[in-house]
């Protein structure tokens, strides 16, 4: 795993493209069941300690930048250590 890189994203074709994304807890259940998004755009908050990453002009993940990311094949995911929460990001298709 490697540390938050908002490029991977783009380079990787996640932005305007059909995706799921969800939030899970530390044991790998889902607090919020997967659901179709497409991203809109990806970029730091004003105080650069989040990654945003958008679904809309005001819905948005926030993502801490020390999270540990990974990505295998149509997965991406990011490892927020502090708070035991993973956001997944997987292309449709």
């Amino acid at each position: 795993m490697e540390t938050i890189n908002f490029e991977l994203l783009q380079e990787q074709e996640f932005i305007k493209k059909p995706v799921e994304v969800s939030i899970q807890d530390e044991e790998g259940e889902e607090r919020a069941p997967f659901i179709r998004k497409e991203i809109t755009k990806v970029e730091l908050c004003p105080d650069h300690t989040h990654l945003r990453i958008y679904f809309d002009q005001q819905k948005f993940f926030a993502i801490p930048l020390d999270s540990k990311v990974e990505q295998v094949g149509a997965n991406w995911t990011a490892t927020d250590m502090c708070n035991k929460l993973t956001y997944v990001i997987r292309k449709v298709g």
